[in-house]
């Protein structure tokens, strides 16, 4: 078991990590909670729950609690506010109050919508995160980001909402489609470009395994990740300088997402060709040395195979205007200089955007054709 605590300015909570986290679910959060167990509302997805809810229940049942299940059906395509009005409804046809506790169990969808429910519900309940996917687990629990899309942009609409506490089973792991736990690794490598070499080299030295589904290297993995997450968002809780670094691959990976109408890609997916992009722009820029930008397109590659992208370059270029990072109509990109450190950058010109997008749409058609 791993416990690695995030404080912020407005919350302290603990991110717990471990093989069959489920199991004790119910007496955690009894102690959590000071002994006593509110009424329980669990937001999930009916795939998540036709696996897990045996197990899930089993805790509660011997607690004598009985939680109340509220589906959203899978895919990102549900990410938006009739979903948060159809729950919210549901809550209240129930008599959810303010004591009432939610719990959002699932992966990144389920998480940001759960908590952005949990933020304006009655003007803000409690909820927890049990994050059943990899991208889930390393990064989408923790930080009290929630929110929902817009058919302008991703995460358009959402509020900062901290969950009580995180629990990540990593057992559930291994029932992950093997592009799901792809696409939630790139989330991985991100970290560990952005911030933590050593995590970057160890998701080299063990690619293998980790996609192999090893579960401890994917247990080292999820750790090594939340502690950059944690760390990074301790030291800046809304974003106002060190946390965007965070953001490497997302402008473009969002205007992919938006682009192909959150259908074509998953996010990690879409990330990782944003993080691609973000580095030819580097590159351009001779922000990093050559033999650094190989190891990391490599790696990110070495993850893949990353699906095609049925997009334009123009299109995409257009769509990161809408980006929620950009201040002031100005667009700010994440470069990485070197494996474990990134800049911020606030003047990349349209000329250097849409270069970048149409080589990484060059690697991508070339990858498809293989």
């Amino acid at each position: 078991m791993r416990t690695i605590a995030v404080n912020t300015p407005s919350a302290s909570y603990s991110v717990l990590i471990g093989d069959g986290l489920l199991a004790t679910l119910a007496d955690r959060l009894h102690k959590l909670l000071g002994g006593k167990l509110p009424r329980l509302f669990v937001v999930t997805s009916p795939e998540i729950w036709a696996l897990w809810s045996e197990r899930f229940l089993a805790s509660f049942a011997r607690r004598g609690a009985e939680p109340i299940v509220l589906f959203l059906p899978s895919g990102e395509a549900k990410k938006r506010m009739s979903s948060v009005e159809t729950l919210a409804g549901q809550l209240a046809a129930v008599g959810a109050d303010r004591d009432s506790l939610i719990l959002a169990f699932g992966g990144g969808v389920v998480g940001d919508l759960a908590g952005f429910l949990a933020a304006i519900y009655m003007r803000g309940i409690r909820y927890v995160q049990v994050p059943t996917t990899f991208l889930a687990q390393v990064d989408s629990s923790l930080g009290g980001k929630t929110g929902v899309n817009l058919v302008h942009g991703k995460n358009l609409i959402g509020s900062f909402h901290h969950p009580l506490a995180v629990y990540a089973d990593t057992a559930v792991l291994q029932t992950l489609p093997p592009e799901q736990l792809r696409a939630g690794l790139q989330e991985s490598i991100k970290a560990g470009v952005i911030y933590d070499a050593r995590l970057f080299a160890y998701m080299e030295e063990h690619a293998a395994a980790a996609l192999a589904s090893d579960p401890e290297t994917l247990a080292h993995i999820v750790a090594a990740s939340v502690r950059v997450k944690a760390d990074v968002v301790s030291k800046d809780e809304r974003e106002s300088g060190l946390r965007m670094i965070l953001n490497y691959g997302h402008t473009v990976g969002h205007a992919i997402e938006a682009a192909t109408s959150y259908k074509q890609l998953l996010h990690g997916e879409a990330v990782a060709w944003g993080m691609i992009a973000a580095l030819r722009i580097a590159r351009q820029r001779n922000k990093i040395q050559p033999s650094q930008a190989e190891r990391i397109e490599k790696l990110i590659l070495q993850y893949g195979p990353l699906p095609a992208i049925n997009a334009p370059a123009t299109k995409l270029a257009a769509l990161t205007a809408g980006d929620k990072k950009n201040r002031s109509g100005v667009r700010r990109f994440i470069l990485p200089v070197r494996i474990g450190k990134t800049e911020i950058v606030t003047d990349v010109s349209p000329e250097e955007l849409l270069s970048a997008i149409e080589q990484m749409l060059q690697l991508a058609r070339r990858k498809a054709a293989r």
